[in-house]
């Protein structure tokens, strides 16, 4: 049997995975990559520290297309197996209470290096600065494909054309290749759109539309949201837990739990994080509003002033607010509810006491919109998963086209999951496009 040309357009996490892979198991594979520098949103990620995955990852912490898709994909290469990996390319890790894994550096380079030196080892012929921008199918010479590069003069190019938030039309680019590649697979794995300049600048996705693929509309995911709120002035650099809610039509559709920042242009964290994407995706009319006492509810915190009125009747409202949360938001929350915060909490009227505890439990957050993909750390939005195999990740519009990572209709929430997404994906394309 001869051996198989695989061709892997794209080298971020699930790229660089599947080109391994395919290497493995026994092809010639040649990687592409749009911007000079490979891995740059690998180093970008967890804070240059690269959250590598988490400790439990199920479909339900992903959004988007078929949740047994994504549990297939997630089985086929699981969080265990990718911590054994990670550590037989040398890169030692750790598990912190979050469940978040990181290598114990806390240096995303550590994790680059290591997948950069298993590429190597495997033989694969790595070409940065070099971007796929036509696929043609083979002209009888035995190979499948034909791929036209475009050799990227400088990286400035990069993200010019990147789409406009709910994209569905996805035209290639119009520059001509170069260069024609030989290739009896291709793989895609050129991601969204997030961080477009290093690369992510949809062209892939229009590779796919090309393709006669589906491309639902594409949104930023995990970015933060912009507001207009006086508290962004009064409480900014602000971190505390929180729930922060997307209220549609009246309804609670949407909690996100966890750390959130306020910040001079609105909100950050992983709790706007992981909203982001459903406040894009949601109808009107929709509002957010957060609740800066975790756990807690009007009812329970009203029972708790009761009881501390009645036990410690010279503590103050600023005092009492600032065992819930930092002292700034304590006097901002107060201010807002007209309350005086150096009042005792048992000579507050009944209704200045509801206006603060509303505040403290369902404060209104005046979303105006996000920062978009350039602070995105992730795509919603994608090629259509109906569209592809489950089990090989081969396209069922194009035979020898194999998709993974962030080209795909999936996106999970902060913690890990969109890079286990990636090394699960990544594998079961590489070595589907080997051996098949």
């Amino acid at each position: 049997m001869s051996v198989r040309h695989v061709a892997v357009i794209g080298a971020g996490a699930a790229g660089l995975t599947a080109a391994i892979r395919a290497a493995e198991a026994g092809a010639n594979v040649t990687l592409l990559n749009a911007h000079p520098r490979i891995g740059l949103k690998i180093l970008m990620s967890g804070g240059t520290r690269c959250n590598v995955t988490h400790r439990e990852v199920e479909a339900r912490d992903f959004s988007g297309g078929s949740q047994p898709f994504v549990a297939r994909i997630l089985r086929a290469f699981t969080p265990d197996q990718t911590r054994e990996w990670f550590e037989s390319l040398g890169v030692e890790l750790k598990l912190e209470e979050t469940g978040k894994c990181f290598p114990v550096t806390d240096d995303a380079q550590t994790v680059l290096a290591a997948l950069l030196r298993a590429v190597e080892e495997a033989g694969v012929v790595v070409r940065a600065g070099c971007r796929g921008v036509r696929l043609e199918r083979g002209t009888g010479d035995g190979h499948a494909w034909r791929v036209g590069v475009q050799n990227i003069a400088s990286s400035a190019a990069l993200g010019a054309e990147v789409s406009r938030v709910g994209e569905s039309r996805w035209p290639l680019p119009t520059i001509e290749p170069g260069e024609w590649l030989e290739a009896d697979a291709v793989i895609l794995a050129t991601g969204g759109l997030s961080f477009p300049r290093t690369g992510s600048d949809g062209s892939g996705l229009a590779l796919a539309a090309a393709l006669g693929h589906t491309i639902v509309p594409t949104v930023p995911a995990l970015t933060p949201l912009a507001a207009e709120d006086a508290l962004c002035k009064s409480a900014q650099g602000v971190t505390l837990r929180a729930e922060v809610s997307l209220w549609i039509a009246g309804k609670r559709e949407v909690v996100a739990r966890g750390s959130l920042l306020i910040a001079h242009f609105g909100y950050s964290g992983p709790a706007a994080l992981d909203l982001s994407r459903h406040w894009l995706r949601a109808t009107e009319p929709r509002r957010v509003s957060a609740n800066f006492a975790p756990g807690e509810t009007l009812e329970s915190l009203t029972d708790a002033w009761a009881r501390d009125a009645a036990s410690q009747p010279r503590l103050t409202v600023r005092r009492w607010l600032a065992q819930r949360v930092r002292d700034s938001l304590a006097l901002a929350l107060a201010s807002e509810a007209g309350a005086d915060p150096a009042a005792a909490i048992s000579q507050t009227p009944r209704e200045r006491r509801a206006a603060i505890l509303t505040r403290l439990t369902e404060r209104e957050l005046p979303i105006t919109g996000t920062m978009g993909y350039e602070r995105a750390e992730a795509t919603a939005g994608g090629v259509a998963l109906d569209e592809v195999d489950p089990s090989t990740l081969e396209s069922r519009r194009a035979p020898s086209i194999y998709l993974c990572g962030e080209m795909l209709d999936v996106d999970g929430r902060l913690g890990g999951f969109n890079f286990q997404f990636a090394w699960s994906s990544g594998t079961v394309a590489g070595r589907a496009a080997a051996t098949r």
